[in-house]
């Protein structure tokens, strides 16, 4: 039995310890309770555990000074203070007496950076989308932001079921692994596009015109069949610029929606649209409120035409021309505004410019930011202002795409900000540069050629200074080609293009009975003159030889009726040099016109030839012209091309004339065009002279569009003609006939579009050739359609 003293004497002895235990929860969890009205003085204070971070460090986180009498309260801080520093996996604040001890430990450094379960992203493009990195401080919270952005990177390439967890594994010296454990999960493609409220233009039209594709027989290397937000987003900015360049002012995309289909395979997405009604341009005028500007001198210098279909680039072109001509009047800070009148009755825009004096602001300076590689100057000059120059807000618009043009960058953000004054503006540049070289070697087999090898280099951004430059060597059994080409698109800083090209091919009976060597340097400058035409000068020197022509007559031949080549041929056996001085022309509303679906383009070329005992005259042009029709459904196309090469003294060789190779469909290389009918070796001669017409229409065949197939027809017609010698036959006793023989050719097409280009499968029939023609009915090209 425990006596009365003894029973009370245990019950104080509990309370006092319960108390203790009280006040020592209270000094380090600081949980809000009495104990924190109490003040606490410490002569000391002591870090524990820190390896890497400096005690000091810690105690100026904390700031805690000894002797100062601090409450719980301010204990609680200090602790949070330290914790939040993102450097401690733990901290303790523990008071002792006079003494307060900060117990920490340390965030483990990352050893290495590792990944685990990835197959269709590699550890190189991995590591680049994570912050984290070997031999820094591990962050959980920097770790689980990896780890989304990681599962983004996945969404993007259309693995919505992605799953990344970040692991570590703890290493000797408070080091640990870095393991991100993926889960890539498969991939969920958009399996159908659709439109609803699209009257005027059909479902695959409007395929055509987004960057989302269906997913199709190439989805292992398309990337863009898998649903990306912000490529859904920029589709429809695509589609509204699609309509209003066509007229449709009240265009919308209502919604667009995406969902699993049936078997959960894959996104069917459906772009919900309004197209309204077609608007064209009504009456068209010019307005000002300058006292100085006369509006009838502005007005003359528009290109709108009463009754084309309304389009906003033509709007701004119209501005542009507009602010150049008050530029060149000496009037700055004029403004053009274009005031647009609706006639919802007869479905017209009544256009009025009207010209004002806008604020004097000034370009105080252009910054430009994240050109590693690039010059400066090469993304200045895209610039038509300069420091000091009035401030156009247009005109910085248009810098802006043409910097995006100019294919360097993967992105490119120009925006401008108040400066060091209201009246100072800086225009700020932020890109992001993108690879613009490649290197390629192929292989490749002809029945005509036999087997080759090429191998080539090019660069759109050589050494960062916007100069193109592309280099290639091919070798066939028969043949071999050496190229190079060079372009400095802005010469001694101005809005010239210096060219230069260089050639050496050699041929060895490349569908011939003879060998050929060429050897050219051709220099050259190309500059505008309008805003759609630009004018050419250009030299050359050239080396031309023709040997080992077939002589006939073998001895070890077995065949006495050899007579080999042609006496004209023969003739021209040997080398020659020429020096060239030329021009050409070019027009081009390819894009750029009142009709975004139609366009012309015109060439012209001409050159000067001249060496020890000749001279001619080589001249070449080109007129084309394409336009859609049937809700831009069928594309009609007509090209016209010809030309002549007229020697002033002495006479053209093969090298100099023309042949139509690639140019009439339905024949072989070589395959047209005088020959030497009474010799064994029936080459073909070329012609001084040629003329072609093509024309053709694509449309589709009713495939899925997601199959990049489409078809076409064509009717190909033209001749080559005229020889300055026709004296033919073994001894040049017959006469060629070298006058001009309409051949003709129709045809159907196949194009193809795939991620290695765009095919083309022709299939002609020649109408009409002449004898010693050699048709070719199926071949295979690259198209070339624009």
């Amino acid at each position: 039995m425990v006596s009365g003293s003894q029973g009370w004497g245990g019950l104080l002895t509990r309370a006092l310890r319960l108390l203790t235990v009280i006040f020592l929860i209270g000094s380090v969890g600081f949980v809000p309770t009495l104990a924190q009205t109490q003040t606490f003085s410490f002569n000391n204070v002591e870090v524990r555990g820190n390896q890497r971070v400096d005690s000091s460090t810690i105690l100026n986180q904390a700031g805690i000074a000894r002797g100062e009498a601090v409450s719980a309260g301010q204990l609680n801080a200090a602790l949070q203070n330290i914790q939040n520093s993102g450097l401690f996996e733990t901290v303790e604040i523990v008071p002792r007496g006079r003494t307060l001890v900060i117990e920490v430990r340390e965030f483990p450094t990352i050893n290495r950076i590792a990944f685990e379960g990835n197959r269709r992203l590699s550890d190189e493009d991995l590591t680049t989308v994570v912050s984290s990195t070997s031999r820094r401080v591990y962050s959980p919270s920097q770790a689980e932001a990896d780890a989304a952005a990681i599962t983004e990177a996945y969404r993007q390439g259309g693995r919505l079921a992605a799953t990344v967890a970040p692991k570590i594994i703890r290493r000797s010296d408070n080091r640990v692994d870095l393991v991100f454990e993926i889960t890539e999960g498969r991939v969920v493609e958009i399996e159908r596009l659709s439109f609803v409220g699209n009257r005027q233009f059909s479902d695959s039209r409007l395929r055509r015109v987004l960057e989302t594709k269906q997913a199709g027989i190439f989805r292992q290397i398309v990337q863009r069949d898998t649903l990306v937000e912000d490529r859904i987003e920029f589709d429809k900015q695509v589609l509204r610029d699609f309509y209003l360049s066509r007229g449709y002012v009240d265009f919308q995309t209502l919604s667009v929606t995406s969902e699993l289909d049936r078997n959960r395979s894959g996104f069917v997405v459906t772009f919900n649209v309004r197209e309204g009604q077609q608007f064209k341009f009504g009456d068209i005028s010019v307005s000002s409120s300058i006292d100085t500007i006369d509006p009838d001198e502005f007005a003359n210098e528009i290109r709108i035409r009463n009754g084309a279909n309304y389009n906003p680039a033509v709007i701004e072109n119209a501005i542009a021309r507009l602010e150049r001509v008050a530029v060149r009047q000496g009037e700055n800070f004029v403004r053009v505004e274009p005031r647009i009148t609706r006639n919802d009755r007869d479905l017209t825009l009544d256009i009025e410019f009207a010209l004002s004096r806008g604020p004097r602001v000034f370009v105080e300076r252009i910054d430009i930011e994240g050109n590693t590689t690039t010059l400066d100057r090469v993304v200045r000059r895209q610039f038509d202002v300069v420091e000091g120059d009035p401030f156009n807000p247009r005109e910085i618009r248009e810098s802006a795409s043409r910097i995006r043009a100019l294919g360097f960058f993967e992105n490119a953000d120009v925006q401008a900000r108040e400066g060091s004054s209201p009246d100072r503006v800086i225009v700020d540049v932020d890109v992001e540069e993108t690879n613009t070289g490649s290197l390629g070697f192929g292989a490749s087999f002809g029945s005509n050629s036999g087997f080759g090898l090429t191998f080539s280099f090019s660069d759109t951004n050589f050494l960062g200074r916007g100069q193109r430059i592309n280099f290639e060597f091919n070798t066939t059994e028969d043949a071999e080609a050496l190229r190079l080409n060079f372009t400095e698109p802005a010469f001694l800083g101005r809005d010239v293009a210096f060219t230069f090209s260089a050639l050496y091919r050699q041929t060895a009976n490349e569908n011939s009975r003879f060998s050929t060597r060429r050897g050219e340097l051709r220099p050259g400058f190309q500059f505008p003159i309008s805003e759609r035409s630009r004018f050419g000068v250009r030299g050359g020197i050239l080396y031309r030889e023709l040997f080992d022509v077939d002589l006939g007559f073998p001895e070890d031949d077995d065949d006495p009726a050899d007579t080999g080549s042609s006496a004209v041929l023969r003739g021209e056996e040997g080398s020659r040099t020429t020096v060239t001085l030329g021009y050409s022309y070019t027009y081009d509303s390819r894009n750029r016109g009142l009709n975004p679906n139609a366009g012309v383009l015109f060439r012209f070329n001409q050159d000067f030839g001249f060496g020890d005992d000749f001279s001619y005259i080589r001249t070449t042009a080109l007129a084309s012209a394409e336009t859609k029709v049937l809700n831009e459904e069928v594309t009609l196309r007509a090209e016209l091309e010809g030309g002549a090469v007229n020697f002033q003294t002495g006479g053209s060789t093969v090298l100099d004339r023309f042949t139509l190779n690639n140019k009439i469909r339905g024949f072989e290389a070589n395959g047209l065009g005088p020959r030497d009918l009474n010799v064994t070796n029936e080459d073909a001669l070329g012609g001084n002279m040629f003329a072609v017409l093509r024309l053709e229409a694509d449309f589709p065949l009713g495939l899925p569009e997601e199959y990049g197939i489409s078809g076409g027809v064509f009717y190909d017609a033209g001749s080559v003609w005229s020889l300055d010698n026709t004296n033919g036959g073994p001894d040049g006793n017959f006469q060629i006939d070298d006058d001009f023989a309409l051949r003709q050719s129709i045809g159907i097409s196949i194009f193809w579009d795939t991620p290695l280009g765009p095919l083309r499968f022709n299939f002609a029939e020649v109408l009409s050739s002449e004898d010693g023609d050699e048709e070719r009915p199926f071949d295979l090209t690259v198209s070339t359609r624009f």
